[in-house]
């Protein structure tokens, strides 16, 4: 695993992110638009050369190695 960056919810992610996982990004922060999301924070590692970001809350965006973004949310 490799580290990456963090950066706050509605701040541009990292450029060499995917369209895929950044379109997720923008979904998901969408779907959390009417919460209070100013400390939340985006994780990006990289596993096998492959982005995972985490947000705060627990959800979690991949990239396949098939190319496809799967998009996990924590059910607390």
């Amino acid at each position: 695993m490799q580290i990456g960056t963090r950066w706050k919810v509605g701040a541009e992610p990292p450029a060499r992110l995917p369209d895929s996982v950044k379109d997720a990004i923008a979904r998901t922060e969408a779907d959390v638009a009417h919460l209070d999301t100013d400390r939340w924070r985006w994780t990006l590692t990289w596993l096998e050369n492959r982005p995972v970001v985490e947000l705060n809350d627990g959800t979690t965006i991949r990239l396949g190695s098939d190319g496809t973004v799967t998009v996990t949310r924590d059910e607390d």
